[in-house]
């Protein structure tokens, strides 16, 4: 889907003189239709999943104000994780093995159809790895938004970690799965697990494959954190 530069705006809570200062530094994936500026929705998504993120990088893209400072953001993560769950153990050797098979396990909770929530999952996959490098990824769909009020995030441990095409070439072995109530929140999480994954002390707890109560801890405190920095 093309977006405009007020649908980017919009999506990234930033203002579109914000988007016009990414555009003229070249900071943005943008193409030109006509003369004007088109973003196609892939490319946004993997940018704000960039694993070059970092809290600095945050600020000088305009996406701290992404970045909860309260209110119903604040614990966005915690409260999607809380409401989907940990994992671990997925055997399979390739991406599609651990997807599918994961994906079993959600759509039964989430009384979805696990066929074609893996269809969707499977077919963004194929426009583009959803790899965070490092070793993570993030499963989800451009076609698939809950019909709730509420996110849901799985993580996922594979037996062993599996080829994901990430751009470091390093296997993948953590998967978030995002299902989004709308599109905001949708960019809104793929930015903090993208923010999470960046730093060096969360890569190592989530690497010790915890369970969901002290992955939850560990989120509620990352989270709180963040409001005060």
């Amino acid at each position: 889907m093309d977006l405009q530069i007020d649908d980017v705006a919009d999506l990234l809570n930033v203002s579109e003189t914000k988007v016009h200062d990414w555009l003229e530094d070249g900071k943005i994936p943008a193409y030109r239709i006509n003369g004007e500026y088109r973003f196609s929705r892939i490319e946004i998504e993997d940018w704000v999943m960039s694993h070059k993120l970092d809290q600095s990088s945050f600020k000088e893209k305009g996406l701290d104000s992404e970045l909860p400072k309260g209110g119903t953001k604040q614990y966005s993560l915690y409260r999607a994780i809380h409401r989907g769950g940990v994992i671990h153990g997925i055997p399979g050797t390739t991406k599609e093995e651990i997807i599918r098979r994961t994906t079993k396990i959600m759509a039964a909770d989430m009384s979805l159809d696990a066929d074609v929530l893996s269809d969707l999952l499977l077919d963004r996959e194929k426009l583009q790895p959803t790899s965070l490098n490092n070793g993570l990824a993030v499963p989800h769909t451009r076609d698939f938004l809950l019909n709730e009020h509420f996110d849901v995030v799985t993580i996922a441990f594979p037996e062993e970690p599996i080829a994901y095409g990430a751009l470091d070439g390093n296997p993948v072995e953590l998967l978030f799965f995002l299902f989004a109530s709308d599109d905001k929140r949708h960019l809104h999480l793929l930015a903090k697990i993208a923010h999470l994954s960046s730093q060096e002390q969360s890569l190592a707890f989530l690497k010790t494959k915890p369970n969901k109560a002290k992955l939850l801890e560990y989120i509620k405190e990352w989270e709180g954190n963040l409001a005060v920095n």
